[in-house]
């Protein structure tokens, strides 16, 4: 089991949930954020709109996925977010050793389903 970790621009948030649909990964939970990375929060035109200051608009992504679904996964939201423009976002992976599903619990690879 693995813990995929995205940070990805707000305004792709509904085509990479579009492509994890159809690639039956359907466990996501979103949290807005406020990061920023290599460009340092440089103020910048976003959608027609300045966003200033150090931090800027993001979205996390938190999916956890059985290891086959785990490329998949990645496929999914590097093919939705990939802009080619700085801030783009970054994916993390990271093991995850435990997952006990509350209502019945079920633990492991049936608790992600």
């Amino acid at each position: 089991m693995k813990y995929v970790i995205a940070i990805i621009q707000p305004d792709r948030m509904d085509e990479v949930l579009q492509k994890l649909e159809e690639k039956e990964i359907h466990l996501v939970t979103a949290t807005p954020v406020l990061g920023r990375g290599r460009q340092k929060g440089i103020a910048e035109v976003y959608r027609s709109h300045k966003e200033a200051g150090s931090l800027l608009r993001k979205v996390k992504l938190e999916i956890a996925v059985n290891d086959q679904y785990v490329q998949p996964t990645i496929d999914a939201i590097m093919g939705a977010a990939h802009t080619g423009n700085i801030g783009d976002g970054k994916i993390f992976v990271l093991d995850l050793p435990r997952c006990i599903r509350i209502r019945t619990g079920e633990e492991g690879n049936e608790a992600i389903g």
